[in-house]
């Protein structure tokens, strides 16, 4: 395998990183010397700190003189110096290896598996998540964890006060909590025992906020929080306007737990019902948990508080999150039907960054493969094998945290042993992708997206039943309702052997894989950070550390290599992309995610309300389990900036240079077609292939063209038509879930018509394709009369006829004012009908039945059963 070159040696903010966060610490700071390397604070500011790394030149009593790498000499008391035990990262790597492989079960196995973490951890092919590197081998007392959710406080004075004293102790403990307020009954509801009312779930979250920024994690940064409340709790709308009044919430992360019943309210304009179980009911106490399906299901009653429009609360999540970013929504019924622990562990919040969905007492720990790492350049193509093994050594390296890391409370020792969760996400994505010269957000980068991430799902997977045939399954697994979770069925679908081996051996881990966002160990590494792309190629970073300027070395290597040129096309940043190729991205990746992601669609600073709606509603037609959004300059403080003064009227001036770059970006290489036919089922003969080369029309690198949403009988269609010579030569459909018969459907209808057009005569194939598309018909159809779209066939059609300036000016005129317009708008604007009497298909299933043909295949308890004939895939 041939890697890009790498090195263990850090300097500037990634050694600031890892001395502050990671580096084994020394807690005695009077054990300071002369010649120690420390972190010394140069700016001690509450808001915004600066710290230093510099030597120990004369230490007196307790001041010492440090010369930081700048230069500066800066006097100190030694109790503001960080010092650590460790200074390399090498040091941290053999550290690591050892305490995970402590668990093993003979010394036989102990040595080996050192060995291995070794050559896992070397050159940051792995980069073990925060509490890992902080805590493994270094303190009985720091979790190895970062993501925990405790159950929803119980709906009293002493239970808040418990929920706030078991948050505080895990986060005194660096791990990061969510927390769903649902459980507490809303604001001005009567509290018989004091015989007064209650201030409200949305007060109590203010209270565990407050507490959230008191706390130091293990001595080096601030307690990290989630805040969740359900649709249909009365104070919902107050959470989501909280941090709209400034202090009330300061210190938590917000998001809206989402059901399919209330984005189908938003889709048809329906009344949404805000309800609460009845506290006079005599077993309240002992029963409420937030859980209210759960109370309904068990005969009790709900008080009804009010009736909303579900496009009012909708409309009131979107431009909250457009004003601020917050909060984000998690589609929590489609994220359960697709948990593996669906059938024994309900997932009821989020960790603090979104990307692990956890039940009650859940917890999991984290680590990064550093994909930079696996571009073989003698072979331009990832180090697909290389890449394998280390995905099999660290999912063992994540399973043997859960017998390492110390527990402070049994509830999350119970849990977490019964279904042993782990998450082994990605960084270096965006990196690997330049190396590869695929633009990020292009049709291309989409199928390279599924083609790895399923790759390395599969290759998890495996490695779980493995260790599950030598170690044993997680004591909750069933292999029949583990295997019909969501997930495992898109699993099946691709790779069947994962599925045989999950009977056959069983299954280590519930769930394997979390993306989560990597951002100080990836700023550590030097490498992008998650799965997204780079912020910028040359930006500011505010962090507790100060203000630092930062280079991305790729994109230096490659300015060095070509001077006075300008980096080519696949060389894009966040803001580079349209907010629409974000969740494209996101989609891809969540198809193998069988938690959940961390993942920021970045909109320039005039994204409008009426975007950020398309957006989220996007976010749900695509199968993603979450979205949040961030409009640039929409916080007065942001995290990374490309200016040092964080001018905003900049900000607003790059926003159309970004939907221009969005607009040109390069769809599917020709090499993305060669693999198409050598995948068809035909075989070809030398004078065959050189006819077809004579007539095939190349792709340029770059394409101009536009996308079309229409709405279908599958649900929402994104058809975009990209020119070649003046004359439209490829075609992309998006059409509904990622993984679903129709989504792949459409997929190979675009492709199969890209190659038509791009073979021989475009002006007559163009018209011909109209010609035989328009007017395809199936069991049912949205809109009506000109406007009326059959199929997604007929809807491509339609695009192609638009796109081609085929319609008059007066229809052209017209289809402007049409249904089809008003669909591309969001649920939110009143001016626009999405609702049945619109013409508008309720939103119900985007599937087709493989025993008649219609659209009515619907997810019925766990089942797919066809609403039409009755047919279910289970009997």
């Amino acid at each position: 395998m041939k890697t890009t070159a790498g090195t263990a040696r850090l300097s500037g903010l990634s050694e600031k990183i890892f001395l502050d966060r990671y580096a084994w610490k020394n807690a005695d700071s009077n054990a300071t010397k002369v010649g120690d390397i420390v972190l010394v604070l140069t700016k001690d500011d509450p808001k915004f700190p600066a710290k230093e790394v510099g030597e120990v030149i004369a230490r007196d009593g307790r001041k010492a003189t440090v010369r930081t790498r700048s230069g500066e000499v800066v006097e100190s008391d030694v109790e503001k110096l960080t010092l650590t035990i460790e200074k390399t990262p090498e040091e941290m790597w053999s550290r690591l290896a050892q305490a995970m492989a402590s668990v093993e079960a003979t010394p036989e196995k102990q040595k080996e598996w050192t060995d291995k973490f070794r050559w896992l951890l070397d050159d940051w092919k792995l980069v073990p998540g925060g509490r890992i590197a902080a805590g493994a081998g270094a303190s009985d007392e720091l979790t190895l964890f970062n993501c925990y959710v405790i159950p929803s406080p119980h709906d009293s004075r002493g239970g808040i006060m418990e929920t706030l004293s078991e948050m505080t102790e895990i986060m005194a403990r660096g791990g990061g909590v969510g927390i769903n307020l649902s459980s507490l009954r809303p604001r001005r509801s009567v509290v018989k025992g004091v015989n007064g009312s209650s201030s409200g779930a949305v007060s109590w979250g203010g209270l565990f906020s407050y507490t959230t920024g008191l706390i130091e994690q293990g001595g080096s940064r601030r307690g990290a929080l989630m805040l969740m409340i359900n649709d249909w709790h009365p104070d919902v709308v107050d959470f989501i306007t909280v941090k709209q009044t400034m202090g009330q919430v300061t210190n938590a992360n917000l998001s809206v737990c989402v059901s399919n019943a209330f984005m189908k309210a938003v889709k048809e304009d329906l009344d949404w019902e805000l309800v609460f179980p009845d506290t006079k009911d005599p077993e309240y106490n002992e029963v409420w948990d937030g859980d209210l399906d759960k109370w309904k299901k068990s005969g009790k009653s709900v008080v009804h508080y009010r009736t909303v429009r579900a496009r009012d609360v909708w409309r009131t999540i979107i431009e909250s999150a457009w004003k601020s970013a917050e909060p984000g929504v998690v589609f929590m019924e489609y994220y359960n039907q697709m948990s593996n622990s669906w059938y024994f562990n309900p997932i009821i919040c989020t960790n603090p960054c979104g990307e692990q969905g956890l039940p009650a007492w859940g917890v999991c720990n984290l680590s990064a493969i550093n994909l930079s790492k696996f571009y073989d350049a003698e072979k331009h193509d990832v180090a697909w094998d290389e890449l394998a093994q280390v995905v099999r050594y660290s999912t063992r390296f994540l399973d043997n945290v859960i017998d390492k890391t110390p527990y402070h409370f049994p509830e999350n020792e119970a849990n977490q042993k019964n279904e042993r969760r782990v998450g082994l996400g990605t960084m270096g994505l965006a990196e690997l992708m330049i190396r590869l010269e695929i633009r990020y957000g292009s049709p291309e980068s989409m199928g390279f997206l599924d083609k790895l991430y399923g790759f390395m799902a599969r290759e998890a997977y495996l490695a779980s039943t493995e260790i599950a045939a030598e170690k044993g399954s997680f004591p909750a697994f069933e292999a029949e309702p583990f295997l019909q979770s969501g997930f495992m069925k898109n699993m099946d679908s691709v790779y069947p052997e994962v599925t045989e081996a999950v009977r056959k051996r069983g299954m280590r881990n519930v769930t394997v894989i979390t993306q989560a966002p990597t951002g100080s160990t990836g700023t550590m590494v030097g490498t992008s950070t998650g799965i997204e792309p780079y912020f910028a190629f040359e930006y500011f970073r505010q962090s507790r550390l100060g203000f630092d300027k930062q280079y991305v070395p790729i994109a230096q290597e490659w300015k060095d290599a070509h001077p006075g040129e300008e980096l080519p096309a696949w060389f894009v940043t966040a803001m580079d992309l349209s907010a629409k190729d974000h969740i494209r991205a996101q989609a891809a990746i969540q198809r193998w995610v069988d938690s959940s992601i961390s993942k920021t669609a970045n909109c320039p600073a005039d994204f409008t309300v009426e975007e950020t709606a398309e957006l989220y509603e996007m976010a749900f037609e695509l199968g993603c389990k979450g979205v949040t959004i961030y409009r640039d300059g929409s916080r007065d403080v942001q995290v990374l900036s490309t200016s040092k003064e964080e001018k905003k009227e900049e900000a607003s001036a790059s926003a159309p240079a970004a939907e221009a770059a969005a607009e040109s970006a390069p769809a599917a290489e020709t090499e993305a077609l060669d693999s198409l036919a050598a995948s068809l089922p035909v075989t070809a003969t030398p004078q065959q292939t050189a006819v077809f080369d004579k007539q095939y029309k190349s792709r340029p690198k770059v394409l101009r063209g536009a996308t079309y949403k229409f709405n279908t009988p599958f649900g929402m269609a994104y058809i975009t038509v990209n020119d070649i010579d003046g004359t439209p030569g490829e075609i992309f459909l998006n059409v509904g879930k990622a993984g679903s018969d129709v989504f792949a459907m459409a997929e190979a209808l675009g492709r199969v018509i890209s190659l038509f057009l791009r073979y021989g005569d475009h002006g007559n194939k163009v018209q011909l394709l109209i010609k035989h598309l328009k007017g395809i018909g199936g069991s049912g159809a949205v809109g009506f009369g000109p406007n009326r779209v059959e199929s997604i066939a007929d809807a491509v059609a339609k695009a192609l006829e638009m796109h081609a300036s085929l319609l008059s000016e007066d229809e052209q005129s017209a289809a402007r004012e049409t249904p089809i317009a008003a669909a591309a708008s969001p649920a939110g604007d009143a001016g626009h009908d999405h609702g049945g009497s619109g013409g508008i298909a309720p939103y119900t299933s985007t599937d087709l039945c493989p025993s008649c043909g219609s659209a009515s295949l619907l997810n019925v308890e766990g089942c797919k059963t066809c609403a039409n004939c009755g047919y279910s895939k289970c009997s």
